[in-house]
């Protein structure tokens, strides 16, 4: 049992209904099965930052499997040796192109003309390395997009840029993603702007920004693809701090769009707002419940893929060997150890690694499951007088025994789980004081003990 959703098991295609004239022109007549998240790691300390291109899958555009371990499947050469603002696009010949930012680390100050660009038949392999030149200016290319503008036979690639004394959305035209044609003010508000992000639906085209000077994400949006055409009608988009990286997504399934956000600091974390009405831009922030990020991710790109390219592309990259648990009633926290102790905390922390589990075999009964740690191999979480430590195993019968549990369909939501003690069965592993412990739970129970005793396993 993983989760309401499976991930990936049981992906069934769908079409991109109402999308053209954007980055989906291509895509607009093929069926999906799921999405590809593209982005670049780090952690509040830093110790999970890389700034290679890493690659997500996810059958709903809400939770993520990260490939390769969430390790980078390719990293640049050339420039600054890293990337920031990994983005995928499917070209019209069905193949694909991944643009970066060419930044390895958090220098703002640096002024780069370039972006890394790859070609890649299956996001399998990456082909053709090369850093383009957008500008000539004294100034950044940060958080390049692309998309295929129909009336001019052109794709554009749209990037912040520094101009008339503050960031505004630049574009450059060109057709094999090699030369490009000069640079062009795309949007310009007249404060500064960045990370720009366009879809099209119903005949409109929606660019959404961050406002960066106060971090919130505007809403725009145009008749055509012209640069300069797109007037604001959507302000002040926030979930309560800072946000910017906006990413609007299509369900494959229903009428509903999805726009993620990403905090501006290196603490990073996603929030996703959803809307059955882009053109009102009314947006209904998400609870942390209904969606779970690829560990440590920042700045995410997604696009659509077909069920047949998501398989694919796990069987070469491969699923994580690690797991991570979500509380259900404080579903921004995480099971983790800290001083050998289990707990839930807020998501993200480091050390990163003390959230990630090997589910094994129980050790006292193989059809239940131990928590291994994953930074402490050999350590398990077990209970001693009702509480969590993480603890070596010492081979006694009264070790595996404390560290096995069995899974069970969750007490507050079935899609979830419940794990049961294995010596003490009438007692589920819950959190009380944020701190894990096994207590009685059964249907009588309250409503907040059995949320205490819900958990997702998840990546």
């Amino acid at each position: 049992m993983i989760g309401r959703r499976g991930l990936i098991a049981g992906v069934a295609g769908a079409a991109v209904a109402g999308v053209v004239g954007s980055r989906f022109a291509a895509e607009a007549q093929t069926a999906y099965g799921g999405y590809v998240m593209a982005y670049f790691t780090e952690s509040p300390a830093m110790t999970g930052a890389d700034y290679g291109l890493h690659l997500a899958v996810s059958p709903d555009g809400l939770d993520w499997l990260p490939l390769n371990q969430n390790r980078p499947l390719v990293t640049p050469t050339a420039g600054t040796g890293g990337l920031r603002d990994p983005f995928v696009l499917r070209k019209q010949d069905g193949r694909f192109v991944v643009l970066a930012t060419d930044l390895k680390g958090t220098d703002w100050s640096l002024q780069n003309q370039y972006v890394h660009i790859w070609d890649s038949a299956d996001l399998r392999g990456f082909t053709g390395y090369r850093r383009v030149k957008l500008h000539s200016m004294a100034t950044h290319s940060w958080a390049p997009e692309a998309f295929w503008d129909a009336s001019r036979n052109q794709y554009a690639i749209i990037y912040s840029a520094a101009y008339g004394g503050h960031d505004v959305i630049m574009v450059n035209y060109t057709t094999d993603f090699v030369t490009v044609g000069s640079p062009q003010v795309f949007f310009d508000p007249g404060y500064a702007t960045i990370d720009g992000s366009i879809v099209s639906a119903g005949g409109v085209n929606y660019l959404y920004v961050k406002n960066n000077t106060n971090s919130t994400l505007v809403g725009t949006r145009s008749g055509s693809l012209a640069p300069g055409s797109f007037t604001t009608y959507r302000t002040g988009i926030a979930p309560g701090r800072g946000v910017e990286a906006p990413q609007i997504v299509k369900s494959l399934t229903a009428n509903r769009w999805y726009l993620w956000g990403d905090t501006w600091s290196p603490n990073g974390r996603f929030f996703c707002w959803e809307t059955t009405d882009l053109a009102a831009g009314n947006w209904t922030l998400l609870n942390d419940r209904a969606y779970t990020q690829p560990l440590n991710s920042k700045h995410l790109g997604i696009t659509p893929i077909t069920a047949a390219e998501m398989s694919g592309l796990v069987a070469q990259w491969g699923a994580p060997a690690w797991r991570r648990l979500k509380s259900y009633n404080y579903p921004d926290r995480y099971v983790r150890h800290a001083d050998s102790v289990g707990r839930i905390d807020t998501y993200p922390f480091d050390p990163y690694q003390d959230q990630l589990w090997k589910l094994v075999p129980g050790l006292a009964d193989a059809a239940g499951v131990s928590f291994e740690s994953v930074n402490y191999p050999g350590r398990y979480l077990r209970h001693r007088d009702y509480v969590l430590y993480l603890a070596a195993d010492d081979g006694t019968a009264v070790f595996k025994a404390d560290a096995t549990f069995h899974q069970v369909p969750g007490f507050a939501d079935a899609g979830w789980s419940s794990f049961r003690s294995h010596n003490y069965p009438a007692r589920y592993l819950r959190h009380h004081d944020y701190v894990l412990r096994i207590d009685p739970v059964d249907a009588a129970s309250s409503a907040a003990d059995k949320q205490d005793a819900t958990f997702r396993v998840g990546y």
